[in-house]
């Protein structure tokens, strides 16, 4: 990985095309993995913007369950500085990012329930 490069670990609309041709301009790159100790609920997305862009008005959200069997999957990406920001812009109030160990080892910056 660059020095420079995030990881980015997405298992909702960030994985869409056209959300991340909005966000950041280019189709992004990933492979599979998970968050252990997580699990997904869907929340109501309010900002007609974000709706717009996903083309959804429900975004899955995670949050800690607790219990280390449950898991949350989805693809992780390497993306730059300025695209950890524009993903931040994306992400509504109801999101905050937080840095977790993956399945696979690796430590990525993920949206969970705020």
């Amino acid at each position: 990985m660059a020095d420079d490069g995030v990881l980015l670990f997405s298992y909702g609309t960030l994985q869409q095309d056209n959300v991340q041709l909005a966000s950041f301009g280019r189709l992004l790159t990933g492979r599979a993995d998970a968050m252990p100790g997580y699990r997904c609920d869907m929340l109501e997305i309010t900002d007609p913007e974000v709706i717009r862009t996903s083309g959804k008005r429900f975004h899955p959200v995670v949050s800690e369950s607790g219990d280390p069997a449950d898991e949350v999957t989805g693809t992780l990406f390497e993306i730059t500085p300025e695209e950890l920001a524009a993903a931040d812009s994306y992400e509504v109030a109801d999101y905050r990012r937080v840095m977790v160990r993956l399945r696979s080892g690796a430590d990525a910056w993920v949206y969970v329930k705020a």
